[in-house]
């Protein structure tokens, strides 16, 4: 693709996976088959994806200054994220997440938010968002979000948006009415826009409901497209969802083509799911070969 820089915004966390032989119920118990530990947070899966599919990535987030915030930094440079614009905040804790994954990959997460919400509308570097081609925010402060979102605007440039699990718990209407794709899940789809979904969108708007195992979908100004997804073995679907952003935004931002750029998300979603660990997100090769 032409050159392109994506500047994403979000969560930046240390990751502990558990694979687990069931998801425990109230009173429960499971017993832990394996441990591993890498990065994670919204964002930053985001950009590692991109980056592996060579775009050109920057990011907005905040760590801790201690270890998981050290190796989470690493790790994000080890993969080609440009981290100027991640602050590090002294004597504060990196958020952790715990993901439970079961023996079908599904996944339960428990965790602390740490210090990966540290950034606020007055940190934000208006230069760096204008630097960029397009903005992909992803679950943080609705005001922060809403004010990258407003800059990204005044200077002409493509916004997408997930605002992820807790879409329900926050308001992010700054953001979501400036975004020109958003991307949900088909429960938080029906939660956002109700049944009616082609018809709830804001003018000219993408609204992308990926829709685990069965594909995905968009509903754009021109009608809505679907893509059937791949039929993998999933492993650890953690992840997945930011992949898949990643690999429709690739396509997307070069080509325009909703249909393509669909296939190419699930391609990436499916990878991810079929791997071991949020931040396994596929290369360009792989993705090509699974799209062949």
């Amino acid at each position: 693709m032409d050159s392109v820089t994506v500047l994403t915004a979000g969560h930046v966390n240390w990751d502990v996976t558990l694979r687990v032989d069931r998801l425990p119920e109230a009173d429960g118990e499971a017993s832990i088959r394996s441990q591993r530990q890498s990065g994670g947070g919204s964002a930053a899966n985001v950009a590692s994806a991109l980056a592996g599919l060579g775009v050109e990535t920057e990011l907005i987030g905040s760590v801790g200054d201690d270890d998981n915030g050290l190796l989470a930094r690493r790790e994000l440079e080890a993969a080609g994220v440009s981290l100027d614009g991640v602050r590090v905040v002294e004597g504060a804790d990196t958020a952790v997440k715990y993901l439970l994954v079961d023996e079908r990959g599904e996944v339960a997460i428990l965790g602390n938010d740490g210090v990966n919400e540290a950034i606020t509308p007055d940190d934000l570097e208006p230069e760096r968002i204008r630097g960029a081609d397009h903005v992909h925010l992803t679950g943080q402060r609705p005001d922060t979000a809403a004010a990258i979102a407003r800059i990204a605007t005044e200077d002409g440039l493509s916004i997408s948006f997930d605002p992820g699990r807790r879409l329900a718990d926050r308001d992010f209407g700054g953001a979501l009415g400036l975004a020109d794709v958003i991307f949900v899940t088909d429960r938080e789809a029906t939660a956002l826009l109700g049944d009616g979904r082609a018809d709830e969108t804001a003018e000219g708007q993408i609204v992308v409901v990926t829709c685990g195992a069965d594909g995905a979908e968009a509903y754009t100004p021109d009608g809505a497209v679907v893509h059937p997804g791949f039929d993998i073995n999933p492993v650890d679907t953690a992840g997945a969802g930011d992949a898949f952003a990643a690999g429709f935004l690739s396509t997307w931002l070069d080509s325009g083509d909703i249909a393509h750029s669909l296939a190419y998300g699930n391609a990436c979603g499916a990878l991810t799911a079929s791997r071991n660990g949020a931040r396994s997100a596929p290369t360009f090769d792989a993705v090509e070969d699974l799209l062949r």
